[in-house]
């Protein structure tokens, strides 16, 4: 179908209506090429704007239209109000679509609703409320940036994904010819817009994360390494780089595929990946691993600025249930230290529940650990128990990594 909104509205279906995962949705969906960056721009503007776009429509439709409806509504305001295309062009192209996908009974609203649309009409609600619709963050999340970081808070909803983070293992000199940031580490730079080509296959480069990178940093050299949840894989790999053996561990069965395809495509065959629930305990693994690395499922909601997609859905009581599973996979994965090992534990998350609070918890029933000092090149804030990344200063980056040793 031949619509400039119709890849956009394709993605952000799979991501609204499905609970895809943004990028996941974007890579499995077959785009039309000599749009594309114009697509992700706009799937990626649409999600960083989705409470601010939702409050639009709130304001101006007398009724909250279908899902469908919906969706190319917000891809029409996103190209209104952020992007300032003209409305006559803007409106006839979402009606155009609407008629396409047999949805033409909706049409009249649709073409009103745009032409008569103001934003100056459009009013922010005050406090918190106002701030979770304005950055896009949910309302228990903005009160608790605000307890835990008092003025900060506001700096760190705002900060903004930096670019394509790249990081290379060979040839990094065939694209310094573009623009790019560099890091504090090595081979690894920012990028406004990096296209994928063949040296993605090759194994050339892979696409991780700043906070990844930093989290890996703080890993030891060691014999034996276990990396206890591991999927998509970016930290098995690179850990692979400098310990002898990595046992990648993850409980899905799809997402363990992705493990493997990871290691084979960047040539490392000393990644062993297994399917398991890290929170459950294997005797074969007693004390088998210099290193134990925890990198739990957490909110996320210190990566929001380069995955918009997260704090769709996100309700305060899965939140408050995230340090029991936190805490059950650190206390299970513990057992597998070797002693004088060191166990990590980490998340992407800026709050203390699921950081300094599951480490403090940990410590104080398990005698045999002590945390240990690290450091990082990476702007962080030092806390009780490790290093906290925060996105306003960590290249739009929200992570926590804490190092804890085993007595020998």
């Amino acid at each position: 179908m031949t619509n400039p909104f119709y890849d956009s509205y394709r993605v952000l279906m799979k991501v609204y209506s499905e609970g895809a995962y943004l990028k996941i949705a974007l890579a499995e969906t077959d785009l039309e090429e000599l749009n594309r960056a114009k697509t992700v721009k706009t799937v990626y503007g649409v999600l960083e704007n989705d409470g601010y776009l939702s409050l639009c429509i709130g304001t101006f439709a007398s009724r909250t239209p279908k899902l469908a409806v919906r969706v190319l509504l917000k891809i029409a305001l996103f190209q209104l109000i952020f992007l300032k295309k003209p409305r006559y062009m803007v409106t006839d192209t979402a009606v155009d679509l609407l008629k396409r996908m047999g949805k033409g009974g909706m049409a009249g609203f649709l073409n009103a609703f745009l032409r008569g649309f103001d934003e100056q009409k459009v009013v922010l609600p005050e406090g918190d409320e106002g701030l979770s619709v304005r950055y896009n963050f949910p309302l228990f999340a903005v009160k608790r940036l605000k307890e835990q970081y008092g003025g900060r808070a506001e700096a760190i909803m705002a900060a903004k994904s930096r670019g394509v983070c790249v990081r290379f293992v060979r040839g990094e000199e065939k694209y310094s010819d573009r623009p790019h940031e560099d890091t504090p580490f090595p081979h690894l730079f920012l990028f406004p817009n990096f296209t994928r080509d063949g040296g993605f296959a090759a194994g050339d480069y892979t696409f991780q994360s700043v906070g990844s990178v930093a989290i890996c940093s703080a890993v030891e050299t060691c014999g034996r390494l276990l990396d206890a949840c591991a999927a998509p894989g970016g930290k098995s790999v690179l850990l692979a780089e400098r310990c002898g053996e990595v046992t990648a561990c993850e409980l899905h069965p799809h997402r363990a595929e992705l493990i493997r395809a990871y290691a084979a495509r960047m040539g490392r065959d000393n990644v062993k990946v297994f399917v398991a629930d890290s929170s459950l305990f294997r005797p074969e693994w007693e004390g088998a691993f210099g290193g134990v690395l925890c990198d739990v499922p957490c909110s996320g909601l210190g990566t929001v600025a380069e995955n918009p997609d997260l704090p769709l859905g996100k309700r305060e009581e899965d939140f408050l249930a995230l340090p029991a599973v936190q805490s059950s996979i650190l206390g299970n994965s513990a057992r597998y230290v070797a002693p004088g090992g060191a166990l990590y534990y980490s998340t992407c998350s800026v709050f203390r529940e699921e950081n300094d609070g599951v480490v403090g918890a940990f410590l104080a029933e398990r005698g045999m650990f002590a945390p240990e000092r690290i450091d990082s090149p990476l702007a962080h804030e030092r806390t009780e128990f490790g290093l906290q990344f925060l996105p306003d200063e960590a290249f739009g980056a929200g992570f926590y990594v804490a190092k804890l040793r085993r007595k020998a």
